[in-house]
């Protein structure tokens, strides 16, 4: 759903940018709140999946394409706020160095693919965590949903922008119906992979998932025929301390064969704002991408003619891109926290977790799926 540049005329893509600039800073000093030792690393590790999965499209219709769009996962992973960034740092590199997605274009693309899709996947899925029965199964439940319903209120955004700022004279009613029909599509597909990449976190380390926390129960005792409260753990800090060293290895890894090897095998037809646009006619004023002669434009590597080689080693690069970019922003955020995190609070499996995300401490057990 990358924008380019001509699909939204010069003072509506300024606007956009301002608004996306705006909530870029928002999120700054929200990520603080967020990020700590364990999740600051881990942002940039999100912000480069999320790059390494959006390189796979999968076909949804006749023709027609999808990719994740990434808002709902990365803000179920590590936070609204942090989510955003991560989505935002992505779309900065596809644009600069992939020549995907206007430059101009960048604040609408912002707008769209990392607030829009964030907001609308933390409400919902904050929404249903707290009608559902507490236990991993309602995050992966919410997960799934949540990111079912941020694709198409990302296309009714675009659709919106177009709307007020549009380049072509082409029916309202038709794009909307358009836009909000194939995204409905691809939005199963986001769902699918926000489901089984969020389960599959939860498996191995749920401390580190930031939808995860606070969602059990405080352990009970029997005591002279009462139920009262268990005491906490003599030392509730030391899961916190667990190290995150293999998660984030094994998340690189991950990330290197999919955009390094995966990609390859990825549909080549045009993704669903693609082919809204080429069967409705609103890229008549599209224009060519201020970086296309870019020695990593269309994800590939300019003079290696192997289209295998060429496509995997620029995907291996943007992953390796972003996950430094990402982390440095991430970093760079923790550091200017005003105050280190406050006593600890328990996730899923009664794991510590650090208060700098805003939950409140309590002692719990682990709860059975």
């Amino acid at each position: 759903m990358h924008v380019p540049d001509g699909f939204i005329n010069a003072p509506v893509s300024a606007a956009a940018g301002v608004l996306a600039a705006g909530a870029v800073a928002v999120c700054l000093r929200g990520a603080r709140r967020e990020l700590d030792e364990r999740t600051a690393p881990l942002g940039g590790l999100v912000a480069a999946f999320i790059f390494a999965v959006q390189m796979l499209n999968f076909p949804v219709a006749a023709g027609t394409s999808g990719h994740l769009l990434g808002g709902a996962l990365a803000a179920i992973l590590v936070g609204p706020f942090t989510g955003v960034l991560c989505v935002s740092v992505v779309l900065l590199m596809q644009g600069v160095l992939f020549a995907d997605g206007g430059l101009t274009a960048l604040g609408v693309n912002i707008l769209d693919m990392a607030v829009v899709t964030t907001v609308v996947g933390c409400l919902s899925f904050r929404g249903l965590v707290k009608v559902l029965p507490r236990g991993r199964r309602t995050v992966t439940v919410a997960s799934f949903v949540a990111a079912l319903l941020s694709v198409p209120a990302a296309a009714v955004a675009f659709t919106f922008l177009y709307a007020v700022g549009g380049t072509t004279d082409v029916s309202l009613d038709k794009v909307a119906t358009a836009m909000v029909g194939v995204h409905l599509l691809i939005g199963v597909g986001e769902a699918a992979i926000t489901a089984l990449t969020v389960g599959a976190v939860i498996a191995v380390r749920p401390d580190l998932v930031h939808g995860a926390r606070g969602l059990t129960r405080p352990l009970k005792l029997r005591i002279g025929g009462d139920l009262v409260d268990a005491p906490a753990a003599a030392d509730p800090t030391a899961p916190a301390r667990r190290s995150h060293r293999k998660v984030w290895l094994a998340g690189l890894a991950t990330s290197l064969v999919l955009a390094g090897v995966v990609s390859f095998y990825a549909s080549s037809n045009p993704d669903g704002l693609e082919k809204v646009a080429q069967d409705k006619g609103i890229d008549k004023e599209a224009r060519d991408h201020a970086t296309e002669d870019s020695p990593l434009a269309d994800y590939g590597v300019r003079n290696i003619t192997d289209t295998r080689v060429s496509g995997g080693l620029a995907g291996a690069i943007g992953v390796g891109v972003t996950v430094v970019a990402g982390s440095a922003v991430f970093w760079a955020v923790r550091r200017r926290r005003t105050g280190e995190a406050g006593p600890a609070s328990t996730g899923v499996d009664g794991a510590a977790e650090a208060s700098g995300a805003g939950d409140a401490p309590r002692a719990s057990a682990p709860e059975k799926a």
